[in-house]
């Protein structure tokens, strides 16, 4: 979990970066950049699995951003590389340069759009109204933070406030209902 912990460490840091550059694309759901990313990685490697995907800029009311990144992995080189899409390119592909073995996302799963709908109806906007917050990020992963059944995949949905704790929720991705929820 240290080596995820630094991963998604390094992730957020580069969003924040990079959303000081955004400029005004038009933004788009995770599945929406989903068959780009697919087709940029598997020029990468032929077995290539996509194992994590989070927004990279800023996410609107209903889920999307101007830029995801999708990491992938392959089993059979061991490597893994992340791409960046903004406005229907790839701006980005970089390679780990540390060991991140996650197993592979499922090949279904629902979108950061219906995810978020299920987290503001739950506990996002009332968060967000009595503690002046803001949606921060999304992120899916398989195997993280889904306590009674650790292979399954989630979507972590995190809100930020000056006042307050910041809020994780965790939903199922493929049930779309909320698993865990909890400030810190």
């Amino acid at each position: 979990m240290n080596k995820m912990s630094t991963f998604i460490a390094g992730l957020l840091v580069l969003a924040a970066a990079s959303s000081a550059v955004a400029g005004d694309k038009p933004p788009f759901t995770a599945h929406q950049g989903l068959s780009l990313a697919w087709d940029a990685a598997r020029i990468w490697s032929a077995d290539a699995e996509l194992v994590y995907l989070e927004n990279d800029e800023p996410l609107t009311a209903t889920g999307a951003a101007e830029r995801w990144g999708y990491l992938f992995h392959s089993p059979s080189s061991g490597q893994s590389r992340g791409y960046s899409l903004r406005d229907g390119k790839v701006l980005e592909a970089a390679d780990l340069d540390f060991d991140f073995e996650a197993p592979p996302l499922p090949e279904k799963w629902l979108d950061s759009r219906d995810i978020l709908a299920v987290a503001q109806q739950e506990v996002g906007l009332e968060y967000c109204e009595t503690h002046q917050g803001q949606l921060s990020t999304m992120f899916l992963i398989r195997g993280a933070f889904h306590e009674k059944h650790p292979d399954r995949s989630t979507w972590t949905v995190i809100y930020t406030s000056e006042t307050e704790p910041t809020l994780l929720v965790v939903v199922d991705a493929a049930e779309g209902k909320i698993v865990r929820k909890w400030k810190g």
